[in-house]
C-alpha cells in the first residue's frame, strides 16, 4: 500500500510556475491546518522580503553584479571585447597597435577583472552563508519543538494506554 496518492492516468499535470507538475485533482485540505499553512507561508515571505529591503547599497551592487557575472551575456561580451582589442592590437583593421603581443594590457586587465569579479562573487556567497545559518538555526529551533510535541504525544499515548489497561511491551522504549 503505497502512502503516495493516485491519480487517473488521464489527469494531465500543471507546468505553471505556482503549480508546478501537481495534478489537476482537487487537493484535500483541512481548514485548520490551511490556515496554518498559509500564515507560515505568509511568514516567510514576509521575512524573506525584510531581508531583501534590508541589504546594503554594497550587498545590493554586489549581488547585481554577481547576477550579472553569472548569465550568458557576461560569456558573451568579454569574447567581443577582446576579440575586438587583438583585431585593433595587432592591426588588422587599419588602426595602430596599441597593445602588441603578448598583450601585456589586456593581461592585466583580464587579471584585474578576475579580482573584482571574485571579491563579488564571495561578498554575495557570504550574505547567502549567513542567510543559510540563519535557516539552520530556524531548522534547529523547528526540530526541537517537534520533538517535545512528539514526546508530549507519547506521554499521552502512554496516559491512554494506561487507562485502558494496556500491557506496555518492553521494547518500545
Amino acid at each position: 500500500m503505497s502512502l503516495l496518492p493516485s491519480y487517473p492516468p488521464d489527469q494531465g499535470l500543471r507546468l505553471t510556475h505556482e503549480h508546478a507538475n501537481l495534478p489537476d485533482v482537487p487537493e484535500m485540505t483541512h481548514p485548520l491546518l490551511s490556515h496554518v499553512m498559509e500564515r507560515n507561508i505568509r511568514t516567510i515571505t514576509r521575512l524573506r522580503l525584510r531581508a531583501a529591503h534590508e541589504r546594503t547599497v554594497q550587498e545590493r551592487l554586489a549581488d547585481a553584479i554577481t547576477s550579472f557575472s553569472g548569465s550568458m551575456i557576461f560569456v558573451y561580451l568579454p569574447i567581443l571585447w577582446f576579440g575586438a582589442w587583438l583585431l585593433v592590437s595587432t592591426g588588422r583593421v587599419g588602426l595602430p597597435p596599441f597593445d602588441p603581443f603578448p598583450y601585456g594590457l589586456l593581461t592585466l586587465m583580464v587579471s584585474l577583472e578576475a579580482i573584482i569579479l571574485s571579491t563579488f562573487v564571495l561578498i554575495s556567497q557570504n550574505r547567502f552563508s549567513d542567510e543559510a545559518d540563519r535557516r539552520a538555526e530556524l531548522d534547529v529551533h523547528i526540530g526541537l519543538l517537534a520533538e517535545h510535541e512528539l514526546t508530549r504525544v507519547l506521554q499521552m499515548l502512554d496516559a491512554i494506554q494506561g487507562k485502558l489497561g494496556i500491557e506496555h511491551d518492553a521494547d518500545s522504549e
